[in-house]
């Protein structure tokens, strides 16, 4: 992560914030669509082929409301090109040297439930991987593309069917012929302009009825160039709508690595309901966002089968004798293997230390739980910032859930600042005793910020606007222990109360600017300053959070909530009390915040957050550290949104004043601006325009604005800030992405 600050002249701020209110108020205007032949003779829009097509793929992609069907998948990896740099690579399988083709077959039970809910119990799995840990592409998110949906592939491309894409999109009318008495029309499809939302291909549509019977897709998946073709079921049949056989060809390349992968499914259906009346007059009872009847296979803990022999009579369809071929390599390795020990090489202290370094690694301790570590090298867990500087961490995870529901998590990090030489180190611990109701105990302790005493507050307030420049004032900084202990508990579904203590122990750190003959003692530097070396705390805490329309399912006796559509609210108070646990400071905190994340048509979302906070009822020396407003001393990781913060305000801003309000929003969309610039730009996921605005002393208002790019490979924002409506200062952040999404 990095941030750069520059000082320019005001002006050209001011036509960057005109820039973004334009396109954030006013999207882009929607062209009319027109089909053309190969002649390129316009057919008319009224009673065109594509106006039928948007009229009917609405309703066709709701009328399914669930099914259930036995998949059955098969893959076939050839690995043309490998190296080292392959390890990085997430979730990938472990290739064995001098293997260059594996194969992989899976039967499932996969249950669907609207509006997009899939789950899947894989029954049987067999394959010729060193090690079943590791994946090429997960396969359940190409089964979720409903093909008449406006977005596909959970919701990352833009569908060719809706008409609010259309305008994205070229619709050349390839050919018309007759089959079993049905006119067919086979169109072709090109995007207007490159961009990894976007797909090339053909349709194959029936006249009259307008359902899909064939689809063909190219595009760009993470990173994966794929070939996809759906055939759909037969007309007139229960399964119309429905894709009877997928079949998907995909080419990973990547700092000299080259594979590829042909995937083949057929999908037998055992039960299809359909929507029987529209969702308006549906009664909806007190336990409608209870999904678990959704998520039933998800609860089943039947053992998978792996064995070959039952896999041969389980398949769907019989294996070539290229694929069997693989199959009986395999066995042959396996078999020299076990019949000479000696050529199974011994550990090797240097390899096993090289997986620890690159390679994720997961640890099953059998009845104890399991551990999960990221690489000790790991470039997605460097970040560099202006204020901060260089720094690293490290994460470990345990986790245990017992059979009655009740699960252990601790987590540990740690951490190191490079540039101002600091070791952090943090641990969260949950013990989760009543998981109907999300009953947790927890704990919380760590080293945190290094911040400043409300003494400098004080001299704040003493210097008139005209003169103020935070940089030149004198801060004492202390150190940070802190221990939080808390109950949470949802009471009633979407309500969470969490009340507990948080105690803070910090400690005096002479790096005061002034130079002094004859270095002094902490302690004799407090006593100079008029302050104290040691300020603790000690402050009950309720923090009180509601999600309205929280969805959740069982999971045995666990609820585990997936979401909602409404914003989040939350209330965190906190009150400080002398003269327990050696306290010797007050104070009163109170916060409040409300989240937003709404997704609009088009894979395009708007997100928001509006909060405030004060400080009230200090008797003494108090330290200004706010719990939704505050600035990390290590990042939460490469993946964080650049959104919902301010990139460009100084830390020591965090901690200036015994009150804020705040309030940011960002808009993200495929195109915004760079569309005309496709061929340059084409490997652009998202566009991004970042709003914030902020009242506090000697900063009413501090506003940001920004754009932004997203790639694979990394995000990107640049921004404008300003200080009480005049410019401030522009910058830049950037942020590690690869693999991260």
């Amino acid at each position: 992560m990095s941030i750069i600050k520059v000082k320019v002249l005001p002006a050209p701020y001011k036509y960057f914030i005109k820039i973004f209110l334009l396109v954030l108020l006013f999207p882009l205007s929607t062209s009319a669509y027109e089909i053309t032949d190969k002649s390129n003779k316009r057919i008319s829009v009224p009673d065109s082929i594509m106006q039928n097509i948007f009229t009917y793929s609405p309703s066709y992609s709701k009328v399914v409301e669930g099914y259930k069907a036995e998949v059955y998948i098969k893959g076939l990896i050839d690995v043309h090109k490998k190296n080292i740099f392959l390890r990085y690579v997430p979730s990938m399988f472990r290739i064995e040297n001098g293997t260059k083709k594996y194969i992989v077959e899976s039967i499932s039970d996969v249950q669907y439930s609207a509006p997009n809910i899939y789950e899947r119990k894989i029954k049987a799995v067999s394959s010729t991987f060193k090690r079943s840990n590791g994946q090429f592409l997960n396969m359940l998110d190409l089964m979720k593309m409903n093909i008449y949906s406006s977005s596909m592939m959970s919701d990352k491309l833009l569908s060719p069917l809706d008409k609010d894409n259309s305008r994205h999109y070229k619709y050349i009318l390839d050919s018309v012929y007759v089959d079993n008495n049905i006119k067919k029309y086979k169109i072709s499809i090109q995007p207007k302009f490159s961009g990894t939302q976007l797909v090339n291909g053909y349709l194959v549509v029936s006249d009259s009825i307008w359902t899909i019977r064939e689809a063909y897709f190219e595009g760009v998946y993470d990173m994966i160039h794929f070939k996809f073709k759906s055939v759909m079921g037969e007309e007139g049949s229960e399964n119309e709508l429905l894709p009877i056989y997928i079949t998907i060809d995909g080419y990973f390349k990547f700092l000299g690595n080259n594979i590829s992968l042909n995937c083949d499914t057929w999908i037998k259906y055992n039960y299809i309901n359909f929507l029987k009346s529209s969702p308006k007059y549906v009664r909806r009872n007190k336990h409608h966002h209870d999904l678990s009847k959704s998520y039933r296979l998800t609860c089943d803990t039947s053992s998978i089968i792996n064995d070959l022999g039952t896999m041969q009579k389980m398949r769907h369809v019989e294996l070539s004798v290229k694929e069997d071929s693989i199959y009986m390599a395999y066995l042959d390795r396996k078999k020299r293997l076990g019949s000479n020990p000696k050529s199974e090489k011994k550990p090797n202290m240097l390899l096993s230390l090289g997986d620890l370094l690159i390679s994720s690694y997961d640890i099953n301790l059998s009845d104890l739980g399991s551990v999960r570590c990221s690489p000790l090298v790991n470039p997605m867990y460097f970040s560099y910032g202006h204020s901060n500087g260089y720094s690293y961490k490290q994460k470990f995870k345990y986790n245990k859930i017992f059979q009655n529901g009740k699960s252990i998590r601790i987590v540990p990090q740690i951490g190191y600042n490079f540039t101002r030489k600091e070791f952090y180190a943090k641990m969260d611990a949950e013990f989760q005793y009543l998981p109907k109701k999300q009953g947790t105990f927890g704990l919380s302790v760590g080293n945190g910020n290094r911040i400043y005493s409300s003494v400098v507050l004080d001299k704040l307030k003493e210097l008139p606007d005209s003169i103020f420049d935070l940089s030149k004032i004198e801060l004492d900084y202390f150190r940070d222990i802190n221990l939080n202990l808390y109950h949470s508990i949802e009471p009633v579904n979407g309500l969470t109360i969490r009340t507990g203590v948080s105690m803070h122990w910090r400690g005096l750190i002479n790096t005061s600017r002034l130079k002094l003959e004859k270095p002094i003692s902490d302690s004799e530097w407090a006593k100079l300053r008029g302050i104290s070396r040691v300020y603790n705390t000690f402050a009950p805490r309720i923090t009180v959070e509601w999600t309205p329309g929280m969805y959740y399912y069982m999971n045995g006796n666990r609820k585990i909530n997936i979401g909602s559509s409404l914003p989040t609210f939350s209330v965190d108070y906190e009150r400080g009390i002398k003269n327990v646990f050696h306290a010797n400071t007050s104070h009163e905190r109170i916060e409040f915040d409300v989240q937003h994340k709404i997704t609009l048509n088009g894979v395009r979302t708007i997100a928001y957050r509006v909060g405030g906070g004060i400080f009230t009822k200090q008797d003494d020396v108090y330290f200004v550290d706010f719990a939704n407003f505050s600035r990390r001393n290590l990042p939460e990781g490469w993946n964080d949104d650049i959104g919902g913060t301010f990139q460009l305000l100084d830390g020591a801003w965090y901690n200036s004043s015994s009150q804020y309000w705040r309030g940011n929003i960002s808009y993200e969309s495929p195109f915004i601006i760079l569309k005309s610039l496709s061929k340059i730009c084409s490997k652009i996921q998202h566009e991004r325009l970042y709003g914030g605005i902020l009242f506090m002393p000697h900063l009413n208002p501090y506003m940001e604005f920004g754009y932004g790019i997203e790639t694979n490979i990394f995000d990107v924002g640049i921004f404008v800030s300003t200080n009480k409506a005049k410019y401030d200062a522009v910058g830049m952040k950037f942020t590690f992405e690869l693999f991260s999404k």
